[in-house]
């Protein structure tokens, strides 16, 4: 999609999800919205209303006519510019949820003189008036694919600002100090210094300092916004494949007695307390000739290298503390950045302190049976404490978003050639340019600074109706 392609048309679209359900959501924006809809909606009494005398933000009972044809009684909401979400006059129809209605609806809408939406168009919109910067439009996205509370909250926070305010202070902090340095390339030939040299190196310092801890915040961003990757492994009949089915509350896994059952990787999602965790039930670690069980194999250990945490499932009565000493020494080699949670499987069959004794001197080890339920929250309260571990404070701004982490690396980069510039005690022009860099990626994260090719790539990304 162009931003040349934004005209004055009204646009028109199904805001809610496709497919029958109690009520659809009909939503049309733009100049004539309020018109057309007046020329289809009537009163229960089939008595024509000029909805333009009606006030703002309200909502009117009524019949959307197709002439003398009868669609549908609706809800009718009014929205008036500018305060609405595209800036646009916006009016909103609760009709009934069947697919027939609803395109009945948007057709005779479309014959008054609407066209069908583009996708993200009604956001592209609200970007283009002023309602939202591109970083919040980007938030209203992931706000909508949230599927944990944590995520949400991120998204929520990014679609009210927090994420812009930072970044255009920072951008304003760079352009107060970019105008001192143009002056003096006006004034080169009387050699006179605008910009404190001293001053600008601690901006930047500071600067760089803010960036670099927003593009850390990705890695724990971006598994708070797709989930936690969890993999659980083990030998053969541990119990893998009976924990995540209680863990998900579903067969998903295939459990039987025979071992190397699980020769793929599956995985599957679960929230715990608004944190969304991905768990992957791998095939069981042994040495195999089996040419497939030995792939499977292979998969598990690619797992622990990409997981965030790994929970190794042991049976109790089968293990001793040196033998598990010797298995956590060879994980930590695989581990990369993991970490490591110890679970001791079928206590029903043992003495539990007897094996508490016998592993005490594992400090990250909690103790379950997965066939009996015993202890399954204990261990997911063993996972919550890992993940509060990583020093995620969601009060912070935390950056979910590919995009945006690669605009900030590129601005890092800027602010290191300023301060070798400073540093070297380079011309003005030199550092003139350096900040231009780095005004430049800062403004493509808010929209400041956009191509068609990047609002292409976002908004299309969107759904019809939002």
């Amino acid at each position: 999609m162009k931003t040349s392609f934004i005209s004055n048309d009204t646009i028109v679209a199904l805001a809610t999800p496709q497919g029958s359900g109690a009520l659809g959501i009909i939503r049309i924006s733009g100049k004539k919205a309020i018109a057309i809809a007046s020329s289809v909606f009537v009163s229960r009494h089939k008595k024509p209303i000029d909805l333009s005398k009606k006030a703002s933000h309200t909502v009117h009972f009524g019949l959307i006519m197709d002439a003398d044809l009868m669609l549908d009684e609706v809800l009718l909401t009014i929205f008036k510019s500018p305060r609405t979400y595209t800036a646009e006059d916006i009016i909103e129809i609760s009709c009934h949820g069947s697919m027939f209605i609803q395109q009945n609806i948007i057709q005779l809408i479309i014959k008054q003189g609407a066209r069908m939406a583009q996708p993200g168009e009604f956001t592209l919109r609200a970007f283009i008036n002023g309602k939202l910067d591109l970083s919040q439009a980007e938030a209203v996205a992931d706000l909508i694919a949230s599927n944990s509370a944590s995520s949400h909250q991120i998204a929520l926070e990014q679609m009210r600002g927090g994420f812009s305010s930072k970044i255009k202070l920072l951008r304003q902090n760079l352009i107060d100090f970019a105008s001192l340095i143009e002056l003096e390339l006006d004034f080169s030939e009387e050699d006179v210094e605008f910009a404190n040299r001293n001053d600008l190196k601690q901006l930047v310092i500071s600067i760089q300092h803010i960036v670099q801890r927003l593009i850390q915040s990705f890695e724990v961003g971006n598994v708070i916004k797709n989930g936690i990757p969890v993999a659980i492994v083990g030998k053969p009949n541990a119990g893998k494949s009976t924990l995540l089915n209680e863990l998900l509350q579903e067969d998903r896994a295939i459990v039987s007695e025979i071992p190397g059952t699980t020769r793929d990787v599956i995985e599957d999602e679960i929230v715990i307390d608004g944190v969304l965790f991905r768990f992957i039930d791998t095939a069981g670690i042994r040495q195999t000739t089996d040419i497939i069980e030995s792939m499977g194999v292979a998969k598990t250990f690619e797992q622990i290298k990409l997981s965030s945490i790994v929970v190794y499932l042991f049976d109790a009565h089968e293990m001793t503390a040196s033998e598990l000493q010797a298995i956590v020494a060879e994980l930590q080699q695989n581990l990369n950045q993991s970490q490591l949670l110890l679970v001791a499987n079928k206590i029903d069959k043992e003495d539990t302190e007897a094996i508490e004794r016998e592993f005490s001197q594992f400090t990250n080890l909690v103790c379950i049976s997965a066939k009996e339920k015993t202890n399954i929250d204990g261990l997911k309260g063993k996972l919550l404490a890992y993940f509060e571990n990583q020093t995620v404070n969601l009060t912070e701004t935390i950056v979910t978003n590919a995009r945006h982490v690669e605009a900030l690396t590129n601005t890092n980069e800027a602010l290191i050639r300023i301060l070798e510039g400073l540093n070297s005690q380079v011309s003005g022009d030199f550092l003139a340019m350096d900040i231009r860099q780095a005004l430049h990626y800062l403004g493509t994260i808010t929209g400041e600074i956009s191509t068609d090719d990047i609002l292409t790539s976002i908004f299309t990304r969107f759904c019809i109706g939002k």
